[in-house]
Parts: structure tokens; C-alpha cells; sequence
């Protein structure tokens, strides 16, 4: 299986250290940055269309800013390529609307890597959830980013490159899990701040975000813009039971009983990206082997990103979806 990768930034960094793992060697790599690209010896590129039509991969990793994702995915899947994207997926809804046709017309698979379903601690809390006539519950994302990390990339804090601030980039997670677990929202009311960076970025660095589904609801509240970083934290109520997770945490509390999860320590990257990129980057690579379905495909991945979408057109304003 030949395997192209585009994108050698943080998260490129991610997804060359999970493929090293799994003894998967790179047939090239791509990046614009060509001082990124000096210690490969694999075949390099700048120009990501001439190395897909050049090398023709059975698989390639999209792994660059966001506002690139859609023209990279489509155009890999209409050469017939297996595409594992970085999330987001888009940033539009015309990004999701090219997208979602690209992957309907074509033989390949697409796959969006949204890391924490594969989590041990989440599975197991999806299993104890699933016969739940009524589900409610709310989680909190309280992270820290400074100047340093928007001055790191010049497409950070911005509409038209990054899509939006903290909800897009760092709670999309957590906003996915509790869609998964809870259920896809029927409306959605939501408040956007900057408390923190308004001499930097554009966009928002906190999101509180009210979901109503079928058969309950749920809240999220998210900022990047504490001095201190905390672990993001669920919690769920479903027919009068209490569930809580700390997401990276490895724990499940079912009422007073704490489930632990020791094959879950280990992370990838940043801490706060979790241990999931490697079960999920295989059960791809198996699913592209054996012909299977992805569960992370495009039509499930675009859930999240609609919802993202609906809260920053609500401006406190209930918007239906």
C-alpha cells in the first residue's frame, strides 16, 4: 500500500509518528514548506496535486490548515484516492456540500480524524448510554492559548483561514462526543465572546453553546482564553443515572464506582490530544484493507462541523437544524 502524507506541521507530526508505529513507510510527502521536507527519503513535493497524480497513493493523510482541507479531500477522492483528513472537515457549508458530493461519486473511502471516539473510557460510556430513552448532560473545555500560539501560524484567528476560534479548533472534540453520545441536536442556542484575545485574534476564544435534541439536551461551555489549562470534563445524566469522564483522564465514574482504563496513558503529540490517533488511524487503514465502513466517514463528521456552523449564526438567537 503506497501512503502520501500532506502537511509536515504539528499535527503532520502526529500521524508520521502513529504511521512509524504501525511500520507503515511513506511513499512521499508533501509540504510547502520546503525546509520541512530536507530529511525524508521518500519522494518530496511542494505541490500537492503533482504528487497525487504523480504517485498515485492508496492513502493520503491531509494534514494542513483547515481553510485547505475541502480542495485537497476533493480532489484526492476524484483521482480515486483513500483520504484521511484532519478535522475539520470544512469551514463552509459549501466546503461540507463539495465534499460530501466528492465522496458520494467516488470508489475511494473518506475518513476524518476525530481522535476521541476511539478513547477507551468514551466506548465504554457510548455502551452504557445506548438504551437511554432520556440523556442530558454538559462538559467544560477550559485550555490556555496565548499570542505565542496564534504567532505560530499566520492562518490561526482568523474567519477565513481558521473557520472560527475555539469552538472549530480545540472543542470540536468535545462537541462531537456529546452529538455521540447524546444525540444530534434539533436546535441550538448559543454566545460568543473574546475576553481574552482581542489583540490578536478575530475570532471567538470562548463559546457556550445550548443543544435540545429528540429526548433531552446537553451544554458546552469551551474557552482557550484561562491562564491555567484544566482536563475537559463530561458529565451525563440518562433515566436518573449519573455518568461522569474525565476525557483523558483514563476514569469513568458511574455514580461512586470509578472505572479505570490503563491502557489509555499513553497520548500523542500534545497531552490534550489523547491516546486515540493510533486505534483510529488503523481501524482506517483496515477499513480501506477490507472494504468496511468507517465509522468517521464524511457524512458523520460533517454532524459536528454543521453544529459549529449553527452556533455561529445564533448569536443567542435559536437556530433550528
Amino acid at each position: 500500500m503506497k501512503v502520501a502524507l500532506i502537511g509536515l506541521g504539528v499535527i503532520g507530526e502526529v500521524h508520521l509518528q502513529v504511521l512509524n508505529e504501525l511500520g507503515v513507510e511513506l511513499s512521499a510527502v508533501c509540504d510547502v514548506d520546503e525546509g520541512k521536507l530536507k530529511d525524508f527519503t521518500c519522494a518530496k513535493y511542494t505541490d500537492y496535486k503533482k504528487m497525487l497524480t504523480e504517485i498515485k497513493p492508496n492513502v493520503v493523510h491531509v494534514c494542513t490548515p483547515h481553510y485547505l482541507h475541502a480542495d485537497m479531500v476533493v480532489y484526492a477522492l476524484n483521482l480515486g484516492i483513500n483520504v484521511l483528513c484532519e478535522k475539520p472537515l470544512g469551514i463552509s457549508e459549501l466546503d461540507l456540500e463539495r465534499i460530501l458530493k466528492a465522496e458520494e461519486n467516488s470508489t475511494a473511502k473518506l475518513g476524518v480524524c476525530m481522535q476521541n471516539r476511539y478513547l477507551p473510557e468514551i466506548l465504554y460510556l457510548k455502551s452504557q448510554l445506548e438504551n437511554a430513552d432520556k440523556k442530558y448532560g454538559y462538559a467544560t473545555l477550559v485550555w490556555s492559548r496565548g499570542k505565542e500560539y496564534y504567532a505560530q501560524a499566520e492562518w490561526r484567528g482568523k474567519w477565513a483561514t481558521e473557520g472560527g476560534g475555539v469552538l472549530i479548533n480545540q472543542a470540536l472534540h468535545t462537541f462531537d462526543i456529546l452529538q455521540w453520545l447524546l444525540g444530534y441536536p434539533i436546535s441550538i442556542t448559543a454566545n460568543t465572546f473574546n475576553m481574552a484575545h482581542k489583540d490578536c485574534i478575530e475570532v471567538e476564544d470562548t463559546r457556550v453553546a445550548n443543544c435540545k435534541t429528540e429526548n433531552g439536551a446537553y451544554t458546552l461551555f469551551a474557552t482557550n482564553g484561562s491562564p491555567k489549562e484544566f482536563l475537559v470534563s463530561l458529565n451525563v445524566k440518562a433515566n436518573e443515572k449519573d455518568y461522569s469522564v474525565k476525557i483523558f483522564s483514563g476514569k469513568v465514574m458511574v455514580n461512586d464506582k470509578v472505572i479505570e482504563f490503563s491502557d489509555c496513558q499513553d497520548f500523542y503529540g500534545k497531552r490534550c490530544y489523547g491516546s486515540g490517533h493510533k486505534g483510529l488511524i488503523q481501524d482506517f487503514y483496515d477499513c480501506v484493507e477490507t472494504g468496511r465502513e468507517f465509522m468517521l466517514n464524511g457524512t458523520e463528521a460533517a454532524k459536528v462541523v454543521k453544529m459549529i456552523l449553527a452556533v455561529y449564526k445564533s448569536n443567542n438567537n435559536e437556530i433550528k437544524l
